[in-house]
């Protein structure tokens, strides 16, 4: 089995802070076969039904005026430090020792849970942080008068979080220093191209490349390596030769970028302090599947995922059972906007595509046969509210692009044949020759998994290594921008209410 890999973190179900497995992180590349995109560091969140009680209030013990100060500078710069305001000026917080503990236990949420309420959720966004209590843990550290060390077991406690609060700091001095000069857009740039246009690139690239040197204008073998690195950081095809989309990645403006790491920070901080070893993770905004067993990536594939306007939701849930040769049910979303209008426009196209119309009663409805289904030959089930799921396509052409988000939600799977024999390992009737032998016959029939397997579909666009270099993904749905919003407005709401 050939895998491509980036460095990454896979993280590592054992309790305490940062108890990670280093390893590198399974991606596939979007394209023809040169080229080798990766996938974020792979993650698992969970999505609790029901929130955990709040214990009733305790009594806090009055800080020292020492206390105060040191706990009052932390706040500031941790703020800073975890993505919860996009600034990076120092602002003094002149508070009466009881607003002071207030703004401490607010922080506190805020980096351990995320600092989002409730009502800040999209639908589509279907995870949420566990319920979490800071008063205990602070009591602990104001008694023992461990501020500090208090403040610094909040983050979540995955490597991957760490990196890119490393990430952070670093757009954070790159955008002190200045940022960048948006590049301008022209012809082609490619090995033996000479001029301004070739130093302004090359210099803009040795901002975040320390590998480069920034001084020349000659198109060499050092800058072609150069914009392939970049292009591999921002998902594209690594080719050395600089057309419009990488340009136009080199010019998304740093506070952008520092806004699109803060958005990623926070949705680390919805997930659990501990994960399942085997789990099958698709990154949604990088559209490729990872499969994990025992923590270790052991099957990575391309995948297709929900083109805008038709997000493919983050969720948590189990996959129970594989469904071959399946039907297509159509949602009636999809029947009315897509399938309806084309037989009106040509009559006899349903049936000619293997649609029946059934009738339930209360209206009418298609299914695609098996034959012909959109859903190729393999189908994988978890329960969800979204009616998503993953599954084949005869459409394959699709794997070959870099960008590939054009499905209406769920998943299309590169190497879905693979999958189901992997996840049906533990199920004995279930045999590879047995799946094999029941595509074949084409009959439909729903294979249940003697092991249920998790299922985490997760969007993320910024992820780092310990180095605090940030590889980049498109924001296709947008959802970077309104999160790093709703983290700023209610940072800034705590704020005032505190004062």
């Amino acid at each position: 089995m050939s895998m491509l890999y980036d460095q990454g973190y896979v993280m590592a179900a054992t309790a305490g802070r940062r108890f990670l497995t280093a390893a590198l992180v399974a991606s596939i590349v979007a394209a023809p076969a040169a080229a080798q995109q990766v996938a974020p560091p792979p993650v698992v969140p969970t999505v609790p039904t029901a929130q955990t009680p709040v214990a009733p209030a305790m009594a806090l013990p009055e800080l020292t005026d020492a206390q105060a100060r040191q706990l009052a500078d932390l706040i500031d710069k941790d703020s800073i430090a975890q993505g919860l305001r996009a600034d990076s000026a120092p602002q003094a917080v002149k508070l009466d020792k009881d607003a002071l503990v207030g703004a401490a236990l607010d922080h506190a949420k805020a980096v351990h849970a995320g600092r989002l309420d409730t009502a800040d959720f999209q639908l589509e966004w279907g995870i949420r942080p566990q319920a979490y209590d800071p008063r205990p843990a602070f009591i602990d550290a104001l008694k023992r008068d461990r501020l500090a060390a208090w403040i610094a077991s909040l983050p979540p406690p995955y490597a991957g979080y760490d990196a890119l609060v490393a990430g952070l700091a670093r757009y954070h001095a790159l955008a002190a220093a200045g940022g960048w000069t948006a590049l301008a857009t022209g012809p082609e740039l490619k090995l033996g191209a000479s001029g301004k246009q070739v130093l302004a690139l090359r210099q803009r690239l040795a901002i975040e490349d320390s590998q480069l040197v920034a001084t020349g204008d000659k198109f060499d073998a050092a800058l072609s390596e150069a914009v392939s690195r970049a292009q591999r950081r921002y998902g594209l095809n690594p080719a050395g030769v600089v057309g419009a989309q990488t340009v136009a990645a080199l010019n998304v403006p740093v506070a952008a970028r520092i806004r699109q790491i803060m958005a990623n920070m926070e949705r680390w901080r919805w997930l659990p302090a501990e994960i399942e070893k085997n789990r099958v993770q698709v990154n949604i905004a990088a559209a490729v599947l990872t499969v994990f067993d025992g923590d270790a990536p052991v099957m990575s594939m391309k995948a297709v995922t929900g083109r805008p306007g038709a997000e493919t939701p983050m969720l948590v849930s189990r996959i129970h059972s594989i469904v071959l040769n399946p039907p297509w049910n159509v949602p009636s979303t999809i029947a009315d906007r897509e399938l309806w209008p084309k037989e009106k426009k040509k009559p006899g196209y349903l049936k000619a595509n293997g649609f029946r119309i059934i009738d339930t009663g209360g209206g009418k409805r298609l299914q695609q046969s098996s034959e012909k289904s959109a859903l190729g030959r393999y189908k994988f089930d978890f329960d969800n509210q979204f009616a998503v799921y993953l599954h084949d396509t005869p459409a394959q052409a699709g794997f070959a692009r870099f960008d590939r988000l054009s499905s209406h939600g769920c998943v299309r799977l590169e190497k879905p044949a693979d999958l189901a024999k992997l996840l049906m390992k533990t199920t004995p009737e279930w045999t590879p020759a047995a799946i094999d032998a029941t595509v074949a016959a084409g009959k439909t029939v729903r294979a249940k998994m003697a092991d249920q397997v998790a299922v985490y579909l997760l969007y993320w666009t910024a992820f780092a290594n310990p180095n605090g270099l940030v590889s980049f993904r498109d924001d296709p749905y947008k959802w970077d921008g309104t999160l790093a919003t709703k983290i700023e407005a209610r940072s800034a709401t705590q704020a005032l209410a505190a004062r």
